[in-house]
């Protein structure tokens, strides 16, 4: 005896729930990855792109009051914006920080700036720097 097969012929009625859900799986996963490949261009651009002040710290040199920090600016030219440092002692607090403003037509600034601190610190960081 053989028992007659209840599903329907291969092909004959369209495709099978599981074939659907794997379609729609699939253009979700593309519509997302396009999204996410467009946003992470979007904020890279803006980041590198836009970015029209950088530096760097060459030497610092600490007081009981201050650090002397010798900065490296690079900028476009006409640009202006600032650069923030903070210093830290060597437990780890925070005893100084402060914004340093950089303008005027020079490409790149080499400067010493004083960071007046609370108490003797350890560390001299550049913690950024933003165009106006």
């Amino acid at each position: 005896m053989t028992t007659a097969s209840t599903r329907p012929p291969e092909g004959r009625y369209g495709r099978s729930s599981d074939e659907r859900a794997d379609h729609r799986l699939k253009l979700a996963a593309a519509v997302l990855g396009t999204l996410l490949v467009v946003v992470v261009g979007y904020f890279g651009y803006h980041y590198v792109g836009q970015n029209k002040i950088s530096a760097e710290v060459i030497e610092y040199d600490f007081t009981k009051t201050s650090v002397k920090v010798h900065l490296e600016v690079r900028k476009d030219a006409g640009a202006s914006g600032y650069c923030t440092i903070r210093s830290q002692a060597e437990n780890g607090a925070e005893v100084g920080r402060a914004d340093f403003r950089f303008d005027g037509d020079a490409t790149r600034i080499d400067e010493v700036v004083t960071l007046r601190t609370t108490s003797k610190g350890t560390t001299a960081e550049l913690l950024g720097c933003h165009a106006d």
